[in-house]
């Protein structure tokens, strides 16, 4: 049985002081380490540690995510640190589990709830578009859902169908939902931290084959950066971020894709073509101002994602950066997507996934000649 839910100082008192005893420890020794060697896994997991220290109405709940720490151990160490008042385990119904965060949402709390694979989240579709996405437009206002679903998406991992889904595009086309993605490790830190304090319901769609991806990262810098902000911004919300420079064509990703899309930049580099890469960060809200003004500059671009192409995502952002950038472009706007099949077995994913080759591929297809 799930343990009764309380924000009362009574029952976190004890469970509090210690962590931040203990927060304070690490974050001592992580101030005078600097930089280090950190997966995005690990950005994920100090991200929702500090927003629980910061904030006793934080809870994090779903499949496992207590005493094994979440399947990709996202939440390693919350239930011990923090107590199952906090952060603990629930049935195998995530209806149940959406359902029961927006009462508490309702109620004042900020559950940030895991789904623990991208398909695995659809028993919980209804709850999600008639509820979560609703509830503040149906009372007018009144009624706010601080919220975040954690989704693990995308492929990458060997894994098979209802583990590798590319669901982002269900979301984004549900209004009244916020939709998040990081590709760095960085931003997975500060997306999370932002989702946790925003006020409105938030999809955080984690790239799962980027758990283990590594960058040279102060955490307890960037969470004095983030807790030092004083004018209740949002930092990454509704802006993309330039990945790389360039000036021929650019290249539009978001998520699992970015990392590929630098890594082909780097391949057109060696032919003498400069690309230019856009993380696009956060799908909604989505920052037209930036990629337009990339693709004003170089007059090409390639949309890339592993979803399907078709009603997708990538379909939108084409949309979009045709009717802003008609007159600028100097060749229609290619696409390089996952193929519109079912995800495939394990040892195909590798054709069914976009690549450098075929992204180079598009490029080359962007009508070069005067």
């Amino acid at each position: 049985m799930s343990p009764t839910i309380t924000t009362s100082s009574e029952a976190n008192g004890n469970v509090s002081a210690a962590t931040a005893r203990a927060a304070a420890s690490a974050a001592a020794s992580a101030a005078a380490a600097g930089p280090q060697p950190v997966t995005m896994a690990k950005a994920l997991n100090t991200a929702m540690a500090h927003a629980m220290v910061a904030d006793d109405s934080v809870l994090v709940f779903g499949e496992d995510v207590g005493k094994l720490g979440g399947v990709f151990r996202i939440t390693d160490g919350l239930m011990a640190t923090f107590g199952e008042q906090r952060c603990f385990d629930t049935p195998l119904a995530e209806s149940g589990i959406v359902g029961m965060a927006v009462g508490m949402a309702i109620n004042g709390m900020r559950p940030v709830v895991e789904m623990q694979f991208d398909a695995f989240a659809y028993p919980a579709f209804e709850q999600i578009v008639s509820h979560v996405a609703k509830m503040h437009n149906r009372t007018r206002g009144r009624v706010k859902l601080p919220m975040v679903i954690r989704v693990p998406y995308a492929g990458g991992i060997g894994g098979v169908e209802h583990h590798c889904d590319s669901s982002e595009s269900y979301y984004a086309h549900t209004a009244g939902l916020k939709v998040y993605t990081p590709a760095t490790v960085a931003d997975a830190y500060r997306m999370l931290r932002e989702a946790i304090d925003s006020n409105d319901p938030i999809m955080f769609m984690e790239p799962k084959k980027l758990y283990w991806s590594k960058d040279l990262v102060d955490l307890e810098l960037l969470r004095e950066e983030y807790e030092g902000k004083n004018d209740g911004g949002r930092a990454t919300e509704g802006r993309a971020a330039v990945a790389r420079s360039g000036t021929d064509a650019t290249l539009i990703a978001y998520g699992p894709s970015v990392p590929t899309a630098l890594a082909a930049a780097a391949a057109a580099a060696e032919e003498g073509r400069s690309l230019e890469v856009i993380d696009i960060r956060t799908i909604v809200p989505f920052d037209d101002e930036t990629v337009s003004a990339s693709v004003r500059k170089t007059g090409r671009a390639v949309v890339i994602a592993e979803a399907h192409g078709f009603a997708s995502v990538s379909s939108e952002i084409v949309a979009r950066v045709q009717e802003r950038c008609f007159h600028y472009l100097a060749a229609p706007i290619r696409r390089v997507t996952g193929f519109d099949v079912p995800y495939p077995a394990p040892k195909l994913e590798h054709y069914y996934l976009p690549g450098v080759d075929r992204i180079l591929d598009a490029v080359d297809d962007l009508q070069w000649e005067d």
